[in-house]
């Protein structure tokens, strides 16, 4: 570990202030967009137990509400590419954002289980659109360069990781249905800004072109695999928490709801404030291996510790989560020389790979071994992506702080 930190290149990494300076309203407004599309990945939570006991569902179930919605999320980000291609990001983005208003606002309509994980599997394709897309616009228009764009990007990421779960906790207190009918209004609110305020797409020609098989091929370069990989054991563990914790309070939508947005709050900081300072002091590589190495000690505690443990372990596992999300999706972005819609679509691909089949098995996992088996089985996943991430080289791609032409999806004005 030493030597790789000694070794590896520091990044100069931005602070929030600086990245914030600045930026296009195409920056802006895909950032706000953002926010709401993470706010999906919270906002069930403090309603879990409510949704469990109301449809008369099991738990395993239940979980399937994030299975679905992240199984169809991994299958579609292969296709974000060659939509963007063949449509231009912008449509793309718009596309994505409307098929979540339209499955949101169904799941606020339905009386099923079975319905609700149909409809969250809708709700995923809409998010693989956007979400890889978002990525690449805010990279490609952002004053500052790469690493500014992550860091706005990420920051976009943990406000919605926050605001989910307390918007679930406000209106799931009022019924199940109201966390789904908010995200739907405000997600057309989004629609209405993006279709307004940002530029036009370029012409076919200006646009680069990406094949279907593009995002595979370029997990091809060692780097973008080895990080996409250690990225995929730890969404596994991150969903461990995310999928199974609720399960484990045994509590109602308020208690579960600020729980998590205690969570989502130290993502928020940590991946704004403490990731550049883990670059800086350590190198992205092992400033990654040693948020990862943690990681798994918090859901270890959470493995054989009392309930109060489970809460704490929850709330500081945002922390590591934060550092997490930066680092490694800096590191992505930064690996091969495929564009950087490619490199995206290809690590996001197996980055959320690895959450799908946690969303899945995270409740058989608990049947077959015990309550709180999820949280040491993800504590193995977290120890398989330090290995991984352990395998990156340390040299030999390309600056990550410049962002080539090719990177720009939609120009700023």
């Amino acid at each position: 570990m030493n030597r790789a930190a000694a070794t590896e290149p520091r990044p100069a990494h931005p602070r929030l202030t600086d990245a914030l300076r600045g930026q296009p309203k195409t920056v802006w407004v895909t950032a706000f967009a953002a926010v709401i599309a993470f706010m999906g990945i919270g906002l069930v939570d403090p309603i879990l137990n409510t949704i469990t006991e109301e449809l008369g569902a099991s738990p395993t179930q239940t979980t399937l509400l994030f299975g679905s919605y992240l199984g169809v999320q991994v299958v579609a980000m292969l296709l974000t590419g060659v939509m963007s291609y063949r449509f231009g990001a912008k449509r793309t983005l718009i596309t994505g954002l409307v098929l979540i208003v339209l499955a949101a606002g169904a799941c606020a309509l339905v009386n099923s289980i079975e319905a609700l994980v149909w409809l969250r599997a809708l709700w995923g394709l809409g998010n693989a659109f956007f979400i890889a897309t978002a990525l690449s616009v805010i990279v490609g228009a952002a004053a500052g360069g790469q690493a500014g764009a992550i860091l706005l990007y990420e920051a976009a990421l943990g406000v919605g990781l926050a605001v989910g779960p307390l918007l679930g906790a406000a209106l799931g207190t009022l019924s199940w249905r109201g966390p789904f009918a908010g995200t739907a209004v405000l997600m057309a609110v989004g629609v209405i800004l993006c279709a307004t305020m940002l530029a036009g797409d370029k012409g076919k020609a200006e646009r680069q072109r990406i094949r279907l098989i593009d995002p595979i091929l370029a997990l091809r370069n060692r780097n973008l695999l080895v990080t996409s990989l250690g990225s995929a054991f730890y969404t596994a563990a991150f969903f461990a928490i995310i999928a199974w914790a609720p399960f484990v309070l045994e509590e109602g939508a308020f208690y579960v709801g600020f729980v998590f947005f205690g969570w989502g709050l130290c993502v928020a900081v940590s991946g704004v404030v403490l990731a550049p300072k883990m670059a800086c002091w350590f190198g992205e590589r092992g400033g990654a291996v040693i948020a990862v190495l943690l990681y798994a000690l918090v859901l270890l505690a959470m493995a054989f510790g009392n309930k109060t443990v489970v809460v704490i372990g929850i709330i500081v596992s945002g922390i590591f989560s934060g550092i997490l999300n930066t680092l490694l999706t800096g590191t992505a972005m930064s690996s091969g020389k495929a564009p950087r819609a490619v490199n995206s679509a290809g690590y996001n691909f197996l980055r959320w790979f690895g959450g799908a089949v946690s969303a899945v098995l995270v409740g058989h996992v608990a049947g077959w071994l015990g309550l709180r088996a999820p949280f040491w089985v993800g504590a193995v996943c977290c120890a398989a992506a330090a290995a991984l991430l352990l395998l990156r080289q340390e040299a030999g791609d390309p600056d990550p702080h410049t962002v080539p032409a090719e990177a720009a999806a939609i120009g700023a004005e």
